[in-house]
């Protein structure tokens, strides 16, 4: 797994897009605070700006860099959670602008996977995680359903977990720091 990782860095790092397994479904990521690589994200899924990304960061700490104010509903949401959900923070901040939502709003998740928390620990940033698929079509629930136009359109596919079959992808709860809570995806 370090292999891996130490390659998928240097990647992140040179600006480029990732094809690798998270904790929900494959995704197409790239470092979340790099306009340009965040717009060859948009470019490969042929995807409008204006629908926002979810990223991953390693833990509660690192959360904190990209968004204002964390509700205190957060914490417990996220400690309750049967399965991986992602939610969307007000007041995001450190992040790409084509990343955040025109309500400068933010979805993120911290993911129960070991390779997504070395690799957002070492990156010490948040990755984008969209699923590996072209806007409109069907999220692939293994690495043999991407498309090959996806695989083509990245410069590293990780070589772990390729045998591995998803569930779904997360749920998302919007959460406001007014304390509004709305699921947008059960």
């Amino acid at each position: 797994m370090n292999h891996e990782i130490n390659n998928t860095l240097k990647i992140l790092k040179e600006g480029g897009l990732i094809l690798y397994p998270t904790d929900t479904v494959w995704g197409i990521g790239c470092d979340a605070s790099n306009p340009e690589a965040v717009q060859k994200v948009y470019n490969l899924k042929q995807r409008e700006d204006s629908k926002a990304l979810i990223c991953l960061v390693a833990d509660d700490r690192m959360l904190k860099k990209y968004v204002n104010e964390i509700p205190f509903a957060a914490k417990n949401i996220i400690d309750v959670a049967d399965k991986p959900t992602t939610i969307i923070y007000d007041e995001a901040k450190n992040l790409a602008s084509n990343l955040i939502a025109e309500d400068n709003t933010i979805a993120i998740r911290i993911p129960d996977d070991e390779f997504c928390y070395w690799l957002s620990r070492k990156f010490n940033g948040a990755i984008v995680s969209t699923s590996a698929n072209i806007s409109g079509q069907p999220t692939p629930k293994s690495y043999k359903e991407i498309a090959p136009e996806v695989i083509k359109g990245v410069d590293y596919v990780v070589n772990l977990h390729h045998e591995k079959i998803c569930a779904k992808p997360s749920s998302i709860i919007k959460l406001s720091n007014s304390g509004i809570v709305k699921i947008i995806r059960p």
